[in-house]
């Protein structure tokens, strides 16, 4: 392992303290490392990443995010370390990446692949493609009315809904937008995808979960009104009379590097089910930085 990409949240590390910690334990592994460095995962999207063994992000949710949109078509795997509040999606705190730099270069970890999605849609005549890891959703403007939403599956009309929005979403996105909406927890590496409306003016509409084969039509049956595309809840996309946005999985993985020893269960319960200790007040040791 040579070739190393470090993608670091610069308003996470504004002395560059965390960054340089990482630097030098790169060095102490491998002397002759080729390391570069990418700041808010600018540059990511050029073709020279495809030529990286891994990259390692070094912010929270946002910045893996973000990293993993730019990086899925090149293969790369990642490795998330949190220097941010949550840290969900990284795979170990600050504190403890002397250890996680080992593990990588002594081969002590496992790639582990997650869906992602890709939407298009013709604006203006021409054919745009997006990819998200979490999400994509479909949301009003601030200040208009309700848009009723026509959903098909496969060319096959499924339902009509009226909301503020509907999301769809991969299993890792199962714990981001479409859980404060309601939708099921669902395990990370499944292959699939859900569809949740947001706020429906009906009560039986309701979660849909589907096989990650099906594409996913919705035509926006609007008047003047502003419909705007979100991807991961970092990018939208004003859809100027656009009608119709098809989604689907991508051909292309996230691919998350997972240490010895990693617990997805026990992130959940500390991370997102039962974080007690944070809403009490009290110091929560897994939230420690270096």
């Amino acid at each position: 392992m040579n070739n190393i990409g470090i993608n670091i949240n610069t308003s996470k590390d504004i002395d560059g303290e965390k960054l340089n910690l990482i630097v030098n334990n790169i060095y102490s592994e491998n002397k002759n490392a080729n390391i570069k460095i990418y700041k808010n995962s600018i540059g990511l999207e050029d073709d020279s990443s495809s030529l990286l063994d891994v990259v390692i992000v070094l912010g929270g949710d946002g910045t893996l995010l973000s990293a993993a949109r730019k990086l899925a078509k090149y293969n790369v795997p990642i490795l998330g370390i949190n220097i941010g509040h949550l840290g969900f999606l990284t795979e170990c705190e600050c504190s403890e990446s002397i250890n996680a730099i080992k593990s990588i270069f002594s081969g002590e970890y496992r790639i582990e692949e997650r869906t992602m999605l890709t939407c298009n849609f013709d604006l203006n005549g021409v054919n745009k493609s997006y990819s998200a890891l979490n999400e994509v959703v479909l949301s009003k403007g601030t200040l208009v009315k309700i848009i009723k939403y026509d959903v098909y599956i496969d060319g096959e009309f499924y339902v009509t809904f009226v909301s503020d929005g509907v999301i769809v979403s991969t299993a890792t996105g199962s714990t981001a937008y479409s859980l404060s909406c309601g939708g099921p927890l669902v395990y990370p590496t499944l292959d699939l995808m859900s569809l949740s409306p947001i706020c429906p003016h009906s009560m039986n509409v309701r979660t849909m979960v589907l096989d990650s084969k099906v594409r996913i039509d919705i035509d926006l049956n609007r008047n003047e009104e502003n419909v705007f595309l979100t991807l991961d809840g970092q990018e939208w996309i004003e859809l100027d009379k656009v009608k119709k946005v098809s989604i689907s999985a991508s051909k292309n993985k996230c691919r998350l590097i997972r240490l010895k020893g990693s617990n997805y269960f026990e992130v959940l319960r500390k991370k997102i089910t039962f974080r007690t200790k944070e809403c009490e007040g009290e110091e929560n040791e897994s939230y420690k930085t270096c």
